[in-house]
């Protein structure tokens, strides 16, 4: 007796899809539990193939998301909307950057009104507090937006990859330069260990604030003279930051976008703090950013 099957349907579009069937967990039906028969090597074949294939499709495509966080997260989620085939490359292993949990290793997670209209849309329950509402635990938003983006046919999340430069042309940003974290943080123990590559037409970075990844974009831009200063971020102030990351995300050099806090890396606005309704809506209008650049403006 199993304790859950699945069986498929096709839909009108065509696309198979599964209906979960569950059935009664008891002592008896886990009693001498067997699974059915594989080869090792099914399963490296398995895994291999469909890696390959994620990286051939997407050698070229129309959005790269450099940072997977709360704002690159709430972006992709948004693009995944419009059927936008999109790269969302993320340098650790787990998705979600400091979204895991509020601030100092709190769980709660605070959002500011009205950004509570996304959380909405996402179905993830809060206690409403007047001007703001919270989450029980950060990792509910993370855990629910990754799962609802994910299902999307169109995107594609490339976890433990980090993006190790731009590639530009003409001055205008085409794509990244790729390569597994792991060897992206020890090049000095390789002798040699060349990049790969995405070509897109739109690149949205979100890599946060300044650190050992964090602000790349806006870095190797300034490295490049093509933005003309990289102050960081200023120091904590709520009220402005949060405004301030949200009205100032934008494209900054043609065909790249920057959002989240890297806004206030490159515009020295003030660090925003252990609330994430910045995130959330500077992500969602990096999406509205990319699709005008796209000619698919809402």
């Amino acid at each position: 007796m199993s304790v859950a099957s699945h069986d498929s349907v096709v839909d009108k579009m065509g696309v198979q899809k599964a209906i979960k069937k569950t059935s009664k967990v008891t002592h008896a039906s886990m009693k001498d539990y067997k699974f059915r028969p594989i080869r090792e090597s099914t399963v490296a074949r398995e895994m291999t193939r469909r890696y390959m294939n994620d990286l051939l499709e997407h050698a070229e495509t129309e959005v790269v998301v450099v940072g997977a966080g709360s704002a690159g997260l709430s972006c992709a989620y948004e693009l995944s909307k419009h059927g936008v085939k999109v790269a969302l490359i993320e340098q650790n292993v787990a998705p979600g950057g400091g979204a895991w949990l509020g601030g100092q290793l709190f769980s709660a997670m605070i959002v500011r009104k009205p950004a509570h209209e996304f959380l909405d849309e996402l179905e993830i329950p809060y206690d409403d507090c007047g001007d703001y509402v919270v989450i029980k635990h950060a990792a509910l938003f993370t855990s629910t937006i990754m799962s609802k983006l994910l299902k999307s046919d169109n995107i594609k999340l490339f976890n433990a990859t980090a993006a190790e430069d731009l590639i530009i042309k003409q001055g205008e940003v085409k794509g990244v330069v790729t390569n597994w974290a792991l060897v992206a943080q020890n090049h000095d123990m390789q002798c040699c260990m060349d990049p790969n590559v995405i070509e897109a037409k739109v690149v949205v970075s979100c890599a946060g604030h300044d650190g050992p990844f964090g602000a790349s974009g806006v870095k190797r831009l300034r490295k490049l003279n093509m933005i003309k200063e990289h102050p960081g971020m200023g120091a904590l102030d709520m009220n402005t930051a949060e405004d301030a990351i949200v009205n100032k995300t934008r494209e900054i050099v043609p065909g790249m976008v920057v959002a989240g806090m890297e806004v206030a890396e490159v515009d020295g606005a003030p660090r925003m703090g252990p609330t994430f309704g910045a995130m959330m809506m500077s992500g969602r209008k990096a999406a509205l950013e990319a699709l005008k650049l796209l000619g698919k403006e809402c």
